[in-house]
C-alpha cells in the first residue's frame, strides 16, 4: 500500500504521543492500531505493524527502568517466559481469522477498554500485600497477557501493571516499570511471528518506531516521579474517540 507524505507524517506525531501515554500509564496501541486503520491498513496488518514499532517503544522504555534499578530481572525470568508463549499462540489464533472479523469487534473492544479505565481507581504509589506469588503469576497470568497482546493488544501495558498491583501488590511505578518488560516481552515474541507468517506493513512501522522511541524517552524520565494517574483521563478519551471513528467508518 501506498501512502502521502501527510498521512506518514500524521502517524509519526500519533506514535510519539502513543510512546508517550504507553510509557506512563500503557494503552498506546489504543491510540495506533485505529489510526492505522482510518489510515488504511487492514486490521490484522495494523496488529502485526504496531508491533513492529510497539516493540521499540517498549524497549526504551524498559532499559531505561533496567537502568534505573526498577526491575528485578532475575525474578521475572519465568513471567519472561511465559508470556513469551502466550504471546506467540495468541499470534498464530490471530493469523487464522478473517481480517473481516478483527474490524467487527475493534471497536467494541475498545469500548469495553475504554469502561474498565473509566471505572478503574486511581492508585497510589505504595507497596500492598501481595494476594498472589510472583510464581503463580508468571505461570496462571502472564501467558493470558501475552496470549492478549499478540492477539489483539491495545491497553496491554495498563492491564499487566493493574495485574501486578491488584495481584502483587506493587506501587503503581513498580507495576509500571515490570509491565514495560512484560510488554516488550510479548511484542516482541508477537513481532517474531508475524514477520515470519504475517503482514506488516514496513515503511508505516519503521516512521512510527521512531515517532514510539521519542515518545517513550520522554515518558520515562517521568514514570518514576508522576505515575501513570496523569494520562487515564486521556487513555479513556482516546479509547471512546478511537471507538466511536472506527466503528463509523465501519458501519456508518
Amino acid at each position: 500500500m501506498e501512502f502521502g507524505i501527510e498521512i506518514i507524517l500524521l502517524l509519526f506525531i500519533v506514535a510519539i504521543i502513543a510512546g508517550w501515554v504507553d510509557t506512563i500509564a500503557g494503552g498506546g496501541g489504543l491510540i495506533t492500531i485505529p489510526s492505522m486503520i482510518l489510515a488504511g491498513l487492514p486490521p490484522s496488518t495494523a496488529l502485526a505493524t504496531n508491533k513492529l514499532q510497539g516493540s521499540s517503544g517498549t524497549f526504551i522504555s524498559t532499559m531505561f527502568f533496567l537502568k534505573k534499578g526498577a526491575i528485578d530481572l532475575k525474578s521475572m525470568r519465568l513471567s519472561i517466559l511465559m508470556t513469551f508463549l502466550g504471546s506467540i499462540l495468541g499470534g498464530w489464533l490471530l493469523l487464522q481469522m478473517n481480517a473481516d472479523n478483527l474490524q467487527m469487534i475493534l471497536p467494541f473492544m475498545l469500548v469495553f477498554i475504554g469502561i474498565y479505565f473509566l471505572f478503574s481507581p486511581n492508585i497510589d504509589n505504595k507497596d500492598r500485600p501481595m494476594r498472589m506469588k510472583l510464581s503463580l503469576f508468571s505461570f496462571l497470568i502472564a501467558p493470558l497477557l501475552g496470549f492478549y497482546d499478540g492477539f489483539f493488544g491495545p491497553g496491554t501495558g495498563s492491564l499487566i501493571a493493574m495485574a501486578f498491583i491488584a495481584l502483587c501488590g506493587y506501587s503503581s511505578s513498580k507495576a509500571t516499570a515490570n509491565a514495560k518488560l512484560l510488554n516488550f516481552t510479548s511484542n516482541f515474541s508477537a513481532l517474531i511471528y508475524f514477520i515470519f507468517f504475517g503482514h506488516i506493513a514496513w515503511i508505516i512501522g519503521l516512521v512510527m518506531m521512531l515517532g514510539q522511541i521519542i515518545g517513550s524517552f520522554i515518558g520515562a524520565k517521568m514514570v518514576l516521579d508522576k505515575g501513570a494517574s496523569i494520562i487515564k483521563p486521556v487513555v479513556i478519551t482516546v479509547c471512546f474517540i478511537m471507538a466511536i471513528q472506527v466503528f463509523w467508518r465501519n458501519f456508518g
